[in-house]
C-alpha cells in the first residue's frame, strides 16, 4: 500500500469541511433537519466511580460518516438499495452497506458490495483504465482489490487520515484487548459467513453469551423480543407501514413500559434503527443474546487487502463531475484529478447531507433512494475500572427502567480477566449522546450503569 496525505487548505476538523465544502461546491438547497429534544443532564451517581480508562465513538457527528449504519424507514421499501447500487452511465459505481440488499448493515454487506461494484466496473471497463475509489472502508477496499487485481490502476482516496471506515481499533498497553470503536460486534450467521468468503478481519474473538437484565430491584429476566415480533407481524396485514413503536401500540403494548424499552433499545444498538422511524413492514433484526467480539487489530485486514494499491489520505472528494468520456473529483483542497470510472462509498449520511456534489445530479431514482433510506446511529463507550464495582456476572447487560442514555453494557470481565465495560447505544439515544461534550459523556455513561453498584452506605454519624 502506497500512502500519501493532502494537507487541507484550512486545517482539519469539522469546521474546516464545512468551509471546503462552502468553498468548492455550489451551496445546496436548505433542507430541514431532524432534531432531537434534550433530555435532562445527567448527574454522576457517588456508586459508580470515575473510569480509569475512557474511550468513545461519535459517528453520528463524524462529518465522513453522519451515521453508523442504513435501515428502511417506515414508508420506504428495501429495494431503494438495489436502485442505489446501480450504475450510472457505467462510469459510477455505488458501494457500501446500504446499497447490499442481502446483509445491510454489516461488514459482509460492505465487503460484498464492494466486490459487487468492481465486478460491474471489470464488465464496464476495457482494459487498464484509471480507476478512483472514494472511500478506504470495508467496500472502498474490496472494490479497490478487484479492480487492481484485474490490471486496473486504481487509487483509493480517503477523507480521514486513516484508512478503516467504521473499522476503527485503537490498540493501547492499558486496555487488556484492542479498544474497538466501529464494527466490531458479529453475530453467528456472520462468522459463517465470512468463513465462506474467505475473509479473515480478525482471528481473535471473544464469545459474550450469556445476558441478564439489571433494575432498581437488581438482576431481573434478559429482554424478550416476542411483543416486538408479534407487533410487526399484526403490522403486515395493515393498510400503510408504520414504525416499530406504533405498530406495539396497534397492538396494545406500551412503548415506554420498562421491560419493552430495554427491548427496543437493544433492537436500536445493534442494528443503529430508531424504533420511531424503523418500518414494521420491513423491520430490523432483533438479535439474540449472543455476540462474537472481534478483539485483534482490524485495521491489518485494510492494509494487507490494500497491499501496492496507491491511498491518498486526508483527501475529501467534494464534487465528481462525469459524462460519457469519464470522470473528474476535486479534491478539498482544491485539485482537480480525472479517472475512467470511480467507485462511490461514501456513507448513505454523507450522501444525504450532500457531503459530495454530483455533476450533473444524479439520476431521480438514485436521489429518491438516498432520501428514502435512513442512516442509523450506533455509538460505542470503552470504561476500564481498577476493581470491579458490579455483582453481574454475565457478559451482556440490559438496563431494564431509569432514564440512562446506554441500556445496553458489554462485561469484558470474565473472559479477559479486568473490570471492563463497553456500553452500546442506538438509534436517537446514540445520536443525543454523540453529540455530548466529552465530559457530559462521561457523566451519562456513570449515570446508565447506577443500577449495577451498590448502594452507598448512609452516614450513621
Amino acid at each position: 500500500m502506497s500512502i500519501t496525505r493532502r494537507t487541507l487548505l484550512v486545517g482539519a476538523g469539522t469546521g474546516a469541511v464545512a468551509v471546503l465544502l462552502a468553498a468548492c461546491t455550489p451551496e445546496p438547497t436548505p433542507k430541514p433537519t431532524r432534531t432531537t429534544t434534550p433530555g435532562p443532564k445527567p448527574t454522576a451517581p457517588a456508586n459508580v466511580p470515575t473510569p480509569a480508562g475512557w474511550a468513545r465513538s461519535t459517528w453520528a457527528t463524524d462529518p465522513y460518516s453522519f451515521g453508523a449504519v442504513s435501515y428502511v424507514p417506515a414508508g420506504s421499501d428495501p429495494r431503494r438499495r438495489d436502485t442505489l447500487a446501480t450504475p450510472v452511465m457505467d462510469r459510477l459505481f455505488f458501494a457500501g452497506e446500504a446499497t447490499d440488499a442481502d446483509s445491510p448493515g454489516t461488514v459482509i454487506g460492505a465487503v460484498d458490495s464492494g466486490r459487487r461494484a468492481g465486478m460491474g466496473l471489470l464488465a464496464a471497463a476495457s482494459e487498464s483504465e484509471r480507476i478512483a475509489v472514494i472511500g478506504a472502508g470495508a467496500a472502498g477496499v474490496a472494490a479497490a482489490r478487484t479492480a487492481a487485481d484485474a490490471g486496473h490502476t486504481v487509487t483509493v482516496f480517503e477523507a480521514r487520515e486513516r484508512t478503516g471506515g467504521r473499522l476503527l481499533t485503537h490498540a493501547d498497553d492499558d486496555w487488556p484487548v484492542p479498544v474497538q470503536l466501529g464494527a466490531w460486534l458479529i453475530g453467528e450467521d456472520d462468522v459463517a459467513a465470512l468463513d465462506a468468503r474467505l475473509i479473515t478481519i480478525s482471528d481473535k474473538r471473544i464469545r459474550l453469551d450469556s445476558a441478564v437484565g439489571w433494575s432498581s430491584d437488581g438482576a431481573t429476566d434478559s429482554v424478550d423480543g416476542a411483543p416486538i415480533a408479534q407487533a410487526i407481524e399484526n403490522a403486515g396485514a395493515l393498510p400503510t407501514d408504520v414504525p416499530v413503536t406504533e405498530a406495539l401500540e396497534q397492538d396494545g403494548v406500551d412503548p415506554a413500559e420498562p421491560a419493552v424499552a430495554a427491548a427496543l433499545a437493544w433492537l436500536a444498538a445493534t442494528s443503529g434503527a430508531d424504533p420511531t422511524r424503523a418500518s414494521s413492514w420491513y423491520p430490523p433484526t432483533f438479535a439474540p443474546d449472543a455476540l462474537n467480539a472481534l478483539t485483534g487489530d482490524l485495521s491489518a485486514f485494510i492494509d494487507e487487502t490494500l497491499s501496492e494499491i496507491d491511498v491518498a489520505l486526508a483527501s475529501p472528494v467534494v464534487r465528481v463531475a462525469y459524462d460519457d468520456r469519464g470522470v473528474s473529483l476535486r479534491l478539498g483542497t482544491g485539485e482537480s484529478l480525472s479517472f475512467d470510472r470511480v467507485v462511490i462509498t461514501a456513507p448513505l449520511g454523507v450522501l444525504q447531507q450532500q457531503g459530495i456534489e454530483f455533476a450533473p445530479a444524479l439520476p431521480f431514482e438514485h436521489r429518491g433512494a438516498i432520501a428514502d433510506l435512513a442512516s442509523g446511529f450506533i455509538e460505542t463507550v470503552w470504561m476500564r475500572f481498577d476493581e470491579p464495582f458490579w455483582a453481574a456476572e454475565e457478559g451482556i447487560w440490559h438496563v431494564v427502567g431509569g432514564d440512562g442514555l446506554i441500556r445496553t453494557w458489554l462485561n469484558l470481565l470474565p473472559t479477559t480477566a479486568e473490570p471492563v465495560l463497553v456500553g452500546l447505544v442506538g438509534g436517537a439515544d446514540a445520536e443525543q449522546f454523540a453529540a455530548l461534550s466529552e465530559q457530559d459523556a462521561k457523566v451519562a455513561a456513570r449515570a446508565s450503569l447506577a443500577f449495577f453498584a451498590p448502594e452507598p452506605e448512609s452516614d450513621q454519624g
